[in-house]
């Protein structure tokens, strides 16, 4: 995992989910919660929403983008994208260690 992910802390998981959000495009926070709905499954409140986007922001992971009406649309960054994807790898590598021991020690009778 990069630093600027690894700074998150616990909030790590709410930064995943933004950041993979917005590598599909820049949204605004209404339309990347439904779109993490949508790919994950997960209902993000305004305080975790908004906190992310903030931590993220200060991160210079994400940036604001010009809007002509009171919505405050984001996109992701170079160096976003660069910590994304070390992170989605890592959690790839977690995933994989995690499935192949289930399938070693899990097997049916």
């Amino acid at each position: 995992m990069t630093d600027e992910l690894g700074d998150l802390g616990r909030y790590a998981g709410p930064g995943t989910l933004i950041l993979s959000s917005l590598a599909g495009g820049s949204k605004h926070g209404y339309a990347l919660t439904k779109d993490i709905e949508g790919f994950a499954g997960v209902k993000l409140g305004p305080g975790t929403l908004y906190g992310a986007l903030g931590r993220l922001e200060q991160q210079h992971l994400i940036e604001p983008v010009e809007s002509e009406d009171r919505r405050r649309p984001y996109r992701l960054t170079g160096k976003g994208a660069t910590a994304l994807e070390a992170q989605l790898s890592a959690q790839r590598r977690l995933a994989d260690v995690g499935l192949s021991r289930l399938q070693l020690a899990w097997r049916p009778a």
